[in-house]
């Protein structure tokens, strides 16, 4: 007979900025998976009814579900996502953590195939990535180019093998955030966090997930502004010495590639 997978605690962060047509479903979703045992939800000075809609969630859940904690806290003005998760992270309690958007696009389902990495002691850090086979609804080829250029960019920087550095689902041990300090508001907190646990030589382990991608009709927010914001930030936070050096090393190999390429052409 087979013994039961004893799961460590979990808690799940949900920064919130005007997400009324979808938080009551994804906390729903996310407090029915069997062992999330701590919710927290950072709302970002939402301006339409995600508070309204929070408040009844925590009041009717207090109420009937006695197994979940549930945090709450209201940013006095609007500070950005990554603040809101910096504040989540101050208030989380168990053993792991995993942030989760407030919209619809990942599915906390994964959360179970995502922690058996960190349960069997293998990995401090999985990233659930949207780019190498798990379904995901067919949608703009400029952000996947974004994206993936992106990732190139902060994989040579920190010299990791990642296939979706910007992907929502990170989930973590807790005790790595005595490793570091992080400092982004907005979505810088992307290339920050992975900048720093490359530096901090954590191990990190990557598994597919599915991702229903939402259009700018649907309410996704992010922009090309915050693409160049990104570009910015996995400079600031990967330069030094040795990451030139890499980046550089990268380069001159690249180079060096298509020039014995075009030599043969040639020939």
């Amino acid at each position: 007979m087979n013994n039961p997978i004893h799961f460590p605690s979990l808690s799940v962060v949900i920064p919130v900025y005007n997400e009324q047509d979808t938080i009551l479903t994804i906390i729903n979703a996310v407090s029915s998976v069997d062992f999330v045992n701590e919710i927290i939800i950072i709302d970002d000075f939402s301006e339409d009814n995600s508070l309204g809609i929070i408040k009844d969630f925590i009041n009717e859940t207090s109420k009937i579900n006695q197994q979940i904690s549930i945090r709450f806290s209201k940013n006095k003005k609007n500070m950005g996502k990554g603040y809101s998760i910096r504040k989540g992270f101050e208030l989380a309690t168990c053993d792991v953590i995993i942030i989760q958007d407030a919209d619809l696009e990942y599915n906390p389902k994964e959360y179970r195939k995502l922690i058996i990495p960190i349960l069997e002691g293998k990995a401090d850090v999985v990233y659930g990535s949207r780019f190498i086979g798990g379904p995901h609804r067919v949608l703009y080829f400029w952000h996947y180019i974004g994206n993936k250029m992106l990732t190139l960019m902060s994989n040579m920087f920190s010299n990791l093998n990642l296939t979706d550095m910007e992907t929502c689902y990170k989930m973590f041990r807790r005790e790595i955030l005595n490793e570091f300090e992080l400092k982004s508001n907005r979505f810088g907190f992307e290339p920050e966090f992975t900048a720093k646990i490359a530096r901090a030589n954590l191990k990190i382990y990557e598994l597919p997930i599915s991702y229903n991608g939402r259009t700018y009709n649907d309410g996704k927010k992010i922009t090309w502004k915050d693409g160049i914001a990104a570009i910015y930030h996995i400079l600031r936070y990967n330069l030094t010495i040795k990451s030139w050096f890499i980046f550089f090393t990268g380069i001159l190999l690249v180079l060096l590639f298509w020039f014995d390429i075009l030599q043969k052409i040639s020939q």
